[in-house]
């Protein structure tokens, strides 16, 4: 008899003959019109250069350093003119799978699934002849055992998110843990739970998140808050307690059947997923994302996070809020078409979004189709109507558009779509989208400007998806949303 993980697989393996419409949902294929905003462009790579982009950042001089999955950092030249004129350059190399770089005081930290080391070039010849390990203390042995880390916070301290073992199991030291690193080398392990992260960052007001992988007690993927001695969900990690001292191990939860509304209860230390990405609709293998700091040089998002998708070669958006003292928010999709797998986003300083990525050949199914790729997304200063953001109310939501919306249409009620879902919170691979409702607009009232709406609810339900169709709206030139599907986590309901 086939094991799980055999159907797992087999699964995944057909995953890419899938028709596009059943792969991605029917809020994608939008490229053509994406590309009238957010065209896409590529940065050509010599094909001497072994690149499969892992790792980025941009330089104060004005390069870009891409690290590698083989373990090289290169610095390019002209990587953010238009055209791209690229000049490759090889920094570092000796490392292992390099999924994070981050460039500070004239020296680069690279995050490979073993350590963070601290690479610099102490005689100017732009050749790095100085690696010192910054950290080490964790287990590594395996190729599941993935390590992602954050640009450095105001301290300078960088905050890693290291997968478990075999994406099931935790046999080395804190795998399935968050530790976070200091400039002097010390390692603070921060909070258990994780499965197999993909990326770390802060939102804009400086609370750092990592992306998590739908599987094992994750039904979707999901951007989870770490903050010290939360418990993010995946008990596979509880057998390193004993070494994180003054970190209270939490209760474990049970292991069919319940819901994540119902364990935050019972198990304080539970930390709810921020935002969750309903599954194939929005993501499969969510992966490195950054902060928009541009400051509109990207468009209307500033302050909003970018997310790559490894499987679906897309580009997602999430916005968060502080509600009740939790976090949470919601997802919107932003571009697809691009070439390959993505691992990774960097913005460049003069406002562009650089993703970069590859395919393997461990099975794990890629929509695009070239072996490894360095793109970048510009905006060509034509602003799209989109859903800007979902704020949430004490009685419903507030919906924000880039563009005025149509003051008739954007105050039926009928106009708006709402329908609820949640998964279930156990060990088994995934979850199925459950306990569904449909909730009914009871009033839909646009502001003077037609660039918000509040709408109030009849329900609205906590630890549910609120899953927005909002293709009934127009601008005001008639104009439809670009997306029309937004999803928006409650995890708490405002007191007032």
């Amino acid at each position: 008899m086939a094991t799980a993980r055999t159907i797992i697989a087999l699964a995944l393996a057909l995953a890419p003959h899938l028709r596009a419409d059943e792969d991605l949902g029917e809020m994608w294929g939008t490229a053509a019109e994406e590309a009238k905003y957010y065209p896409i462009v590529n940065i050509p790579i010599p094909s001497a250069v072994p690149l499969r982009p892992g790792g980025l950042e941009s330089l104060p001089d004005g390069r870009l350093a891409v690290g590698t999955r083989r373990g090289d950092i290169y610095f390019i030249k002209g990587a953010f003119e238009t055209p791209p004129a690229p000049q490759y350059h090889l920094f570092a190399s000796g490392q292992d799978e390099i999924f994070t770089l981050s460039w500070r005081d004239g020296g680069i930290t690279a995050i490979t699934w073993g350590e963070a080391t601290r690479i610099t070039d102490t005689d100017g010849d732009e050749v790095a002849d100085r690696y010192d390990t910054l950290s080490s203390n964790w287990g590594y042995a395996e190729g599941h055992e993935f390590a992602f880390g954050s640009k450095p916070d105001a301290q300078g301290d960088i905050t890693i998110a290291l997968g478990l073992s075999g994406s099931y199991e935790s046999h080395n030291l804190f795998r399935g843990w968050a530790v976070k690193v200091t400039p002097q080398g010390k390692m603070i392990p921060l909070a258990s739970g994780l499965r197999s992260p993909g990326g770390v960052g802060a939102n804009k007001q400086g609370a750092m998140f990592a992306i998590e992988s739908q599987g094992p007690w994750n039904g979707c993927c999901s951007l989870k808050h770490i903050t010290p001695g939360a418990f993010l969900g995946h008990p596979a990690s509880y057998n390193w307690y004993p070494f994180a001292p003054g970190v209270k191990a939490p209760a474990l939860p049970p292991q069919t059947g319940s819901r994540m509304a119902i364990e935050k209860r019972r198990i304080k230390e539970l930390v709810p997923p921020a935002v969750k990405f309903p599954y194939i609709k929005m993501g499969r293998s969510i992966s490195g994302f950054r902060l928009d700091t541009t400051g509109g040089k990207f468009g209307p998002f500033d302050g909003q996070l970018f997310l790559g998708d490894y499987t679906q070669s897309i580009i997602l958006r999430a916005t968060t809020e502080l509600v009740n003292g939790v976090w949470q928010g919601a997802c919107y999709p932003f571009r697809e078409g691009l070439a390959t797998g993505i691992m990774n986003v960097e913005f460049s300083p003069k406002g562009q979004l650089i993703a970069g990525g590859f395919t393997t050949n461990r099975q794990w199914p890629v929509r695009g189709t070239e072996p490894f790729a360095l793109q970048r997304i510009d905006w060509n200063g034509v602003v799209p109507f989109e859903v800007k953001e979902i704020n949430i109310r004490k009685d419903g939501f507030l919906l924000t558009f880039t563009k005025p919306v149509d003051p008739v249409l954007a105050a039926r009620p009928e106009s708006y779509t709402i329908t609820t879902y949640t998964h279930i919170y156990h060990g088994a691979y995934g979850s199925p989208e459950v306990d569904q409702t449909t909730t009914r607009v009871l009033a839909a009232e646009p502001s003077a400007d037609g660039l918000t709406v509040r709408l109030r609810l009849e329900k609205i339900t906590e630890d549910h998806i609120h899953d927005f169709d909002l293709g009934a709206l127009r601008g005001k030139d008639n104009q439809p949303l670009l997306h029309k599907k937004a999803y928006y986590t409650v995890n708490e309901i405002p007191r007032d």
